[in-house]
């Protein structure tokens, strides 16, 4: 298969690729935005600085001979945007960039283009023990959110006129060995020992999906038949509470977390008094996704417990 992968200095475009190098069954192909991003390529990969994902971006050389593209590359979530007006920045790249890529990729014949969107599409938050499916209606609530919810539906349009087929995959938060942000720090709290007042936060379930288990995933929906025009959620299909994560993930560290059994409503309370609800939110909240439909649909199952997933991830951190 020929396969184009953008966002391939990216956390899951990296690992995509890891994946598929391995393998020596494909003609793989990276997309990069800097000559700068080439680095730790797999051996035989070809490479390609196409530049910003935008409306007028020229893809021709990266899709030339491709049969099937996934796109990872994205204008990625932050905590405290500094742009004057995040949406229009999230349309210019999530929505205009991503559709120019797939009209392009539609002309020059590529035969399946696989997205990775968000879970942020389905919404914000979950009550336990009712989970987000993909049949669900969307209803993304940030810009972020609302960016990969409108590419999504014209990646969809785009797929009815005919030549291409789209496959959608939302994930979770998605973890693995070189983890950034709040699952790194996360990590260097449970590993200094710090004292954390999140013991008594038993009650809410969160989703993760694993790089790997997410990869897995997408390597299946590359092929599949059956993935042809459908949405997927792609998680570990073991949800936790901030709690037992904290406690699961300390032990992968070989630490014995320090968490103070504080509850969870004085949590949000100072929350809200400090103006961050929604760090409570994340802490405290459920966001919950159900992937019977891959198992129905593709016969796919999560290769890799929770627990086999925070070792790896554990020992990457660990090494120097």
């Amino acid at each position: 298969m020929h396969i184009l992968v953008t966002g391939a200095s990216g956390f899951v475009g990296q690992a995509l690729l890891g994946r598929l190098a391995l393998e020596g069954q494909h003609r793989l192909r990276a997309a990069y935005r800097s000559a700068t991003a080439k680095q730790l390529l797999p051996k035989d990969v070809e490479a390609l600085t196409i530049g910003e994902l935008a409306a007028e971006t020229d893809w021709t050389p990266a899709l030339k001979g491709m049969e099937t593209v996934v796109h990872c590359a994205a204008r990625v979530h932050v905590m405290d945007d500094t742009a004057a007006d995040p949406l229009s920045e999230f349309r210019r790249v999530n929505v205009a960039g991503t559709l120019a890529l797939a009209r392009q990729a539609q002309e020059a014949g590529v035969k399946r283009f696989i997205f990775i969107s968000s879970i942020k599409v389905n919404g914000e938050s979950t009550e336990p023990g009712r989970p987000y499916t993909a049949e669900d209606a969307p209803a993304p609530s940030d810009p972020y959110g609302i960016s990969k919810m409108e590419a999504e539906q014209g990646l969809m349009a785009l797929a009815r006129s005919g030549g291409m087929e789209v496959v959608v995959i939302r994930p979770v938060l998605v973890y693995g060995p070189g983890v950034k942000a709040n699952f790194l720090s996360m990590m260097r709290w449970l590993d200094k020992g710090l004292p954390l007042p999140l013991g008594g936060i038993e009650r809410n379930r969160r989703s993760l999906v694993a790089l790997d288990n997410l990869v897995d995933l997408i390597h299946v929906c590359l092929s599949h038949p059956c993935a042809a025009g459908q949405v997927f959620l792609a998680s570990d299909g073991e949800d936790l509470s901030t709690t037992q994560m904290l406690r699961r993930l300390g032990r992968a560290l070989g630490k014995s977390p320090a968490l103070l059994p504080i509850p969870a409503a004085w949590l949000k309370a100072a929350a809200r008094l400090a103006g961050k609800p929604a760090i409570a939110q994340r802490l405290c909240g459920s966001l919950q996704i159900d992937i019977s439909k891959n198992r129905e649909l593709l016969g796919w199952t999560p290769p890799s417990s929770v627990d086999e997933a925070f070792r790896k991830t554990a020992d990457a951190y660990r090494r120097p």
